[in-house]
């Protein structure tokens, strides 16, 4: 029977059932409804949707690495400019800088159950780099296309692994993520990157289509932890039934690995945590 790393180094992935209690999830899902409650939407109204988005990034969205930030679902809106339903239910997700300005998302990334799990992996150089509230509502919550982490999170060598926690059960029919058990034994397609002149590009690495074939629904129960190699290709359909899908997502990166100025996230290398 494989350990968790073989496991891991085997698929790409690794599903942790009852890594976090009912308790702990529930606990985060409050906290980001009382941080959207602080958000005065009026200033910065930024979308987030993973179609072209080199197309809408703005400033709002790339000064979000050590910040705090909100983002909305793209048909949160109506043709005036007005929101469709509440403030919360039209957020598409909450980031970048969770894990270290929030004491409550503190705790969570560096849970005793975390400091173990990144131990056994042999990830103990890791550095969190980002953190995301996903919160996928029922039937607004849209499809996140089928992408590579690393695309995101480019270091050189490449690094990058995400830590995904089901927040509430997932299925297919609320969008559960997708992905293909050995898909990372692959090359990276694509650098997410600033451009020269200013604005954002997915700089292109290898032309070859990522293969859709063998890929299978991740459906996990509440307080399951899916680990996720950053060359392996995921993606989640639109959240067509009437519960949501809220998740929350870390991101890590080696301590040693050269990181671009030009990556589209930036934070200072330096100051970055572990799992300490």
């Amino acid at each position: 029977m494989k350990n968790r790393l073989q496991q891991f180094q085997s698929d790409g992935f690794l599903i942790l059932e009852g890594f976090n209690t009912s308790t702990e999830c529930d606990e985060l899902i409050r906290q980001a409804r009382e941080l959207s409650g602080s958000y005065n939407f009026e200033c910065h109204p930024s979308v987030f949707q993973t179609t072209d988005q080199a197309k809408t990034t703005d400033d709002y969205f790339l000064n979000s690495g050590d910040r705090i930030s909100f983002f909305f679902e793209k048909d949160a809106f109506d043709n005036s400019g007005k929101l469709k339903n509440d403030l919360f239910h039209s957020l598409n997700k909450i980031g970048h800088a969770l894990h270290d300005l929030d004491p409550v998302f503190n705790s969570f990334s560096r849970s005793p159950q975390m400091k173990k799990l990144v131990a056994e992996l042999g990830l103990s150089n890791s550095l969190i780099i980002q953190s995301m509230y996903i919160l996928k509502h029922a039937k607004i919550g849209g499809v996140v296309d089928v992408h590579q982490d690393s695309s995101f999170l480019y270091t050189e060598p490449e690094s990058c692994i995400g830590f995904w926690f089901a927040l509430e059960d997932t299925t297919k029919e609320n969008g559960c993520m997708w992905a293909m058990p050995g898909g990372h034994r692959t090359a990276l397609r694509s650098w997410f990157r600033i451009k020269e002149e200013g604005g954002t590009e997915l700089f292109i690495l290898d032309n070859e289509p990522i293969s859709m074939e063998g890929m299978i629904p991740l459906e996990v129960k509440k307080g399951t932890c899916i680990v996720l190699n950053g060359l392996l290709p995921h993606y989640s359909l639109p959240n067509t039934s009437s519960k949501s899908r809220q998740a929350y997502a870390i991101h890590t990166i080696n301590r040693h690995a050269h990181y671009p100025t030009t990556n589209w996230l930036q934070r200072n290398i330096e100051e970055l945590r572990g799992f300490e």
